[in-house]
């Protein structure tokens, strides 16, 4: 995997995660999808139905979220190889919608089968979810168009 990839999948995970922290702040709402992801990956959610603050849940939620964001940014260098769309900014947003709709359904199933889910106001969380994709994408487009101007 080549390091624009990787560079390109970080940019857009740091976008989105940006995004939706941002969105948490102003709103006041659980939105913060690196303590959501970590709290439900490590079953460490309070008995209050809260966030887990421990070190390892939040590693744990970073780590994941970007593995995933880099695996994102993967498959669509391989759909461009395959002449599916281009790296511009629109398709780059276009990925990210159509990726942010598969992330809702994940994250709607993960939040079904998991035994002790957090307390998460998912009719403002699954929106923000699709909306946060469109902004990794456009993390995805500066990150390569960034990475090529620097030779990552």
């Amino acid at each position: 995997m080549s390091l624009l990839i990787i560079f390109s999948g970080i940019t857009g995970t740091a976008t989105m995660t940006a995004f939706l922290y941002l969105l948490s702040y102003i709103t006041h709402k659980r939105l913060k999808v690196v303590k959501i992801l970590g709290t439900m990956l490590t079953f460490q959610t309070t008995p209050q139905r809260g966030l887990s603050d421990s070190t390892f849940a939040i590693v744990t939620g970073i780590a994941a979220h970007y593995l995933v964001g880099i695996l994102f940014a993967f498959i669509w260098h391989l759909l461009w190889q395959h002449g599916i769309g281009s790296p511009t900014l629109l398709i780059c947003m276009l990925y990210g919608f159509i990726f942010g709709a598969f992330g809702i359904l994940v994250w709607r199933i993960f939040f079904a089968i998991h035994p002790h889910p957090p307390d998460v106001p998912l009719r403002s969380y699954i929106p923000s979810i699709l909306i946060g994709h469109v902004f990794f994408g456009i993390g995805v487009y500066l990150g390569i168009h960034v990475g090529m101007c620097v030779r990552v």
